[in-house]
């Protein structure tokens, strides 16, 4: 009786410490600190998501700048540069990618074309963690058609 009792409960501690294992560890270490800088491969939407619900709620659409990423916190704002052509834009993360998805970040297919890798599919990436109020900022000018102003390109 008393191997019995021990055997379960060695059996209930290894399942407890596995599952913590499995699923305490990746959540720490899929979120990206808040000033980073990643480099990656960025994918975009395919239209059959269009109309489903994102994982903050929000209805997805393929004109909105919004991304898709296991790394980045729920509503942060991340400038995406395109780092063969230094094209870059600013995009909201509203989403979530399948767990089995190695890419960095999946964008609407807007930003995708206005990156200029559309036609290809997938582009290597870098991406920029920053303040709302500069991602908002970005956001608002790229819906007006404003031509964005790399401030690093000014810095000598």
């Amino acid at each position: 009786m008393y191997l019995m009792k021990m055997k379960y409960i060695f059996t209930v501690l290894s399942v407890l410490l596995l599952s913590q294992f499995a699923f305490g560890q990746s959540e720490r270490s899929s979120v990206i600190d808040g000033d980073s800088v990643s480099k990656g491969v960025a994918s975009y939407y395919h239209d059959k998501f269009v109309g489903r619900h994102t994982s903050t709620g929000e209805v997805f659409s393929n004109d909105k700048y919004t991304a898709a990423s296991n790394q980045l916190s729920l509503n942060t704002y991340v400038k995406v540069t395109n780092i063969k052509n230094g094209k870059y834009l600013y995009v909201r993360i509203n989403d979530r990618m399948s767990k089995n998805n190695k890419r960095l970040i999946d964008m609407a297919s807007i930003c995708a074309k206005k990156l200029d890798y559309k036609d290809a599919g997938l582009a290597n990436v870098k991406v920029e963690v920053v303040p709302e109020e500069e991602g908002k900022q970005g956001i608002l000018a790229q819906k007006n058609g404003i031509q964005l102003e790399d401030e690093s390109a000014n810095k000598l």
